[in-house]
């Protein structure tokens, strides 16, 4: 859905002779997850080089220009982003690249520090200058600090001083290392190539890409280390001592259907969802079809357990950027056409069911379902895929403030369905979707539905929170 952006990617690979292009590919399978920048930094044993640029990652790395090349190392990490923290601006895309008392590193990281303006905050008044408004930054003046450098595991003491959620690829001249928050928030697994060489990345969508086996994923509060010896790690917490709280999102939306996060195949937990909504919103229809791409697995399910055929009554075009901006409510209801074009033929005259995977702000949704009424729909029954979506996320995910929320905005469901204009209007349960999950309900974070925030919350923040301290930061800079 439209409502909201992607969780980044991050990717990296050791000891490959064609790391940098690996992590080429492997950024492409990974570009679901942001779009607005993208990065690759690689070291040789002793130097770190780094290009970043904005847009899509075959934008940045255009076939001709030299870049892969040029970089060309055996040890290479990368990044695709979308802002949870910072301006889409050049200066905010990652791998970020800094050099301190122990050599170069670079840095890239997926999910949201919470406590980041506070410990920016602490280093500004030591004399600390900053490049860029990501919360990502703090995290090399944490590396550089003397203090720090002095303990037995200096990045996992640094480690322990972040609060939110994180999982993180460091690139130093002769290694890569991986980590991954307590609470285990946000998804990061390991891999092996066919020639033997160790990888990172946020999905196992990204091994594929490169064709390499999934051994499995790092650990809450893990630390894994690639390097000459192989592949080791360490905890910087207890094993144990913290229950989890994986993004359940990651399920409804964020990561692509043919990827394993958590233990268990995207496409399949979906399907299950929408298994569970024609159980809990059962109606009598002719068809059901998905919002793409992100609906269609719980779409698939909604039709197999009802036994209401199946079918694609919207063709999304890949060709509409995300950036579209459009200046009038006219045009940004073509837009909504150009992403989404209805199939006439699937629905007119028809009772239709519409399978989306979540309603945000709901303005997008309202634009599909007028399409279907324009095209002849005779009902329009709406089913989601997760809850209402009441409160905003602080660990990584662009939802807009509690007043923009659609399901904040009301009082009930008859008002939401009146909004969207449809006939009926069903939402799948807080439990019904915690039961389509493998692991234990507490495993998992659903504080954008239920306000039970994992990790305490002290200060409300939102991705431009760091910008207070550089207001001059994008003036008339076109992002």
């Amino acid at each position: 859905m439209a409502d909201k952006k992607e969780a980044c990617g991050i990717f990296g690979i050791y000891g490959d002779s064609d790391a940098v292009h690996k992590a080429y590919f492997a950024l492409h399978s990974l570009q679901h997850r942001g779009q607005e920048s993208a990065g690759i930094a690689a070291s040789d044993g002793e130097t770190i080089h780094c290009y970043t640029g904005m847009g899509q990652v075959s934008r940045v790395f255009r076939e001709g220009r030299g870049i892969l090349e040029r970089l060309n190392n055996p040890i290479a990490i990368g990044h695709v982003r979308y802002s949870t923290s910072g301006s889409s601006h050049l200066s905010n895309a990652q791998p970020f690249i800094g050099e301190y008392s122990r050599g170069q590193v670079a840095v890239a990281h997926n999910g949201n520090l919470i406590n980041a303006s506070l410990l920016r905050d602490e280093y500004e008044a030591y004399g600390h200058i900053f490049k860029s408004s990501n919360d990502t930054e703090i995290i090399l003046h944490l590396m550089a600090k003397p203090t720090h450098l002095t303990k037995p595991d200096p990045l996992g003491h640094v480690l322990n001083h972040l609060q939110g959620s994180y999982s993180l690829v460091f690139l130093f001249s002769d290694r890569i290392e991986a980590a991954r928050d307590p609470y285990g928030i946000r998804p990061l697994c390991i891999g092996r190539t066919v020639n033997g060489s160790y990888c990172v990345a946020s999905e196992t969508c990204a091994l594929d890409a490169i064709a390499a086996e999934y051994i499995r994923d790092v650990e809450p509060g893990e630390i894994v280390t690639l390097d000459q010896k192989g592949l080791s790690s360490r905890f910087f917490v207890t094993p144990g001592t913290v229950i989890p709280a994986h993004c359940i999102f990651e399920h409804v939306y964020f990561a692509k259907q043919s990827s394993s996060i958590f233990g268990e195949n995207v496409h399949q937990v979906r399907v299950r969802c929408g298994r569970r909504l024609a159980i809990e919103h059962p109606v009598e229809a002719d068809v059901v079809i998905p919002v793409p791409d992100s609906g269609t697995s719980a779409a698939i399910g909604y039709a197999n357990e009802s036994g209401i055929p199946f079918d694609m009554g919207f063709v999304r075009s890949h060709y509409v950027g995300r950036t579209f901006i459009s200046p009038s409510q006219h045009m940004r209801d073509i837009a909504v056409k150009l992403k989404l074009a209805v199939v006439r033929q699937v629905v007119e005259g028809k009772r239709v069911i519409v399978v989306d995977d979540s309603i945000v702000r709901g303005t997008t949704t309202k634009g599909k379902i007028k399409s279907l009424r324009e095209a002849g729909a005779k009902e329009i029954h709406m089913r989601v895929g997760c809850p209402p979506v009441k409160c905003p996320c602080f660990y990584g995910v662009d939802f807009p403030t509690r007043e923009e929320l659609l399901a904040n905005q009301v009082n009930s469901m008859e008002e939401i369905r009146q909004y969207l204009q449809v006939d009926t209007l069903g939402y799948i349960s807080l439990e019904g979707l915690l039961n389509c999950a493998s692991l234990p309900a507490d495993h998992y974070c659903h504080a954008c539905w239920s306000g039970q925030y994992k990790i305490p919350v002290s200060t409300v923040v939102n991705k431009f929170s760091m910008e207070r301290h550089q207001k001059r930061l994008f003036d008339g800079i076109e992002t």
